[in-house]
């Protein structure tokens, strides 16, 4: 037998089995596809200098440079989960929608730190 998880509201609305946004400009969806595919070919290269045992500190530049850009992906999605998901749950008529909104973007600014 299959096992089943309830399904369950997160404080944008969204199922919490199948979590989807409520909405991404398709802009942002593409700028942060093309940002994640630039940073994919950073990993590998990454991986290539190790391999070829390059000098520390020049992988340790690499690093902080795929850090980086990693933190300004995220900027991108947070900029959009705060004009759809979270401006559409704090508007929400249910003060208990807004205020599990709250507790997310608390838990969130938190664990991104």
């Amino acid at each position: 037998m299959p096992e089943t998880h309830p399904t369950t509201s997160c404080a944008c609305g969204a199922e919490e089995s199948g979590r989807r946004a409520v909405a991404v400009d398709p802009e942002v969806k593409a700028g942060v596809l093309t940002r994640l595919r630039r940073i994919e070919g950073q990993i590998r290269g990454l991986q290539k200098m190790v391999e070829e045992q390059r000098y520390c500190a020049d992988v340790i530049t690499q690093i902080s440079s795929v850090q980086e850009a990693m933190r300004g992906t995220g900027r991108q999605l947070l900029r959009n989960h705060l004009k759809h998901c979270a401006s559409k749950a704090i508007r929400a008529e249910d003060p208990a929608v807004a205020e599990a909104m709250y507790d997310e973007l608390v838990e969130l600014m938190f664990r991104t730190r």
